[in-house]
């Protein structure tokens, strides 16, 4: 028998929290499969877990939410699922941080010849966000105007590449000029670098002062308040993530109804969980990754034992792109 290991933390707190270090796994339980991983997202989500912003279940334990691999075994009553087959996850309950894990098999998808594996743990959890975000979330029409924080990140070009290829105007705010090319290149209209000028007014500048339809952010705080002041009316401000700081309280009132702005905090773990047909989705995602009409940069690669230098690596915000680990 081989051995397994895993990356966990004994305690909260900083990168250097996390240890590398063997585990013994069952065979799956009725219901689950056994995945051999060979690919393993990284998301800023896993900071909040290992910080215990987001306390995992019980310590020590395991971090990640985000995976790609083979189906090594399975158990009793799956069906849609066997050896062999190459799959990919991004769901509860956390632990994708490994070598070899057992996951619920109702949240695992079957990944296409097209798309490799290290495309797969870095685009399912964004890609699915994506999804939800312009399926179910805000709908965004051909002519409309959306404004992207961090265009430059993971989340960041696939929102911007989708929301170009459904014909709308994509505005994206960028901290670099160096990430402002990128952020071109992924398909924005515009670019906005953050440290260079206050975003409201260069949107309002780029807008004749009609504002945007759509703004998706992932920082909270004072940047969720500016960006109610540039969405049209009827438009929407959807928070991602609170990276700079926590979610401001906000007063309805404050929404309309001379403004009639909508206020969205969406979660793609209900997302996951609760979509009538969630392989339908995946498979939209993974054909568009597949056609190259999305491209899934991987803007790192650490083994599964450089976890705290990866993480490092995340947290300074200089990274573009995804980050993956491998086992």
């Amino acid at each position: 028998m081989s051995t397994e290991y895993a990356v966990r933390i004994h305690a909260y707190g900083g990168p250097e929290a996390m240890v590398c270090e063997p585990i013994e796994v069952p065979p799956p339980a009725p219901g689950e499969v056994q995945i051999r991983q060979s690919a393993i997202g990284i998301n800023y989500l896993d900071t909040y877990h290992r910080r215990g912003v987001f306390p995992l279940p019980a310590l020590p334990g395991a971090l990640g939410v985000e995976a790609a691999g083979s189906v090594v075994t399975v158990g009793e009553g799956v069906t849609h699922l066997a050896p062999g087959m190459r799959v990919s996850y991004a769901c509860p309950p956390v632990g994708s941080y490994a070598t070899l894990r057992n996951l619920p098999a109702r949240h695992v998808l079957r990944v296409p010849d097209g798309v490799s594996d290290e495309q797969a743990a870095a685009v399912t959890l964004q890609g699915l966000t994506a999804h939800m975000l312009l399926r179910k979330v805000t709908r965004p029409e051909p002519g409309q105007t959306v404004l992207v924080h961090a265009a430059a990140g993971g989340l960041g070009s696939l929102l911007t590449q989708w929301a170009s290829r459904l014909g709308c105007r994509v505005i994206g705010v960028v901290g670099s000029t160096a990430k402002a090319e990128q952020a071109r290149r992924q398909g924005c209209d515009a670019v906005i670098v953050g440290s260079e000028q206050p975003f409201v007014e260069a949107v309002r500048a780029l807008t004749d002062g009609a504002g945007v339809d759509a703004v998706f952010e992932g920082l909270g705080g004072t940047v969720f308040q500016d960006c109610l002041r540039v969405v049209k009316p009827f438009g929407q401000v959807v928070n991602l993530g609170q990276v700079a700081e926590g979610l401001p309280n906000v007063a309805l009132a404050d929404l309309g109804p001379a403004r009639s702005i909508g206020v969205a905090v969406p979660g793609v773990f209900a997302y996951v969980r609760t979509h009538p047909d969630l392989q339908a989705a995946a498979d939209e995602l993974f054909g568009l990754v597949a056609d190259g009409a999305l491209q899934v940069h991987i803007g790192g690669r650490f083994p599964l034992r450089q976890a705290a230098q990866a993480h490092e690596a995340l947290q300074s915000r200089g990274t573009t792109g995804s980050l993956v680990l491998l086992p």
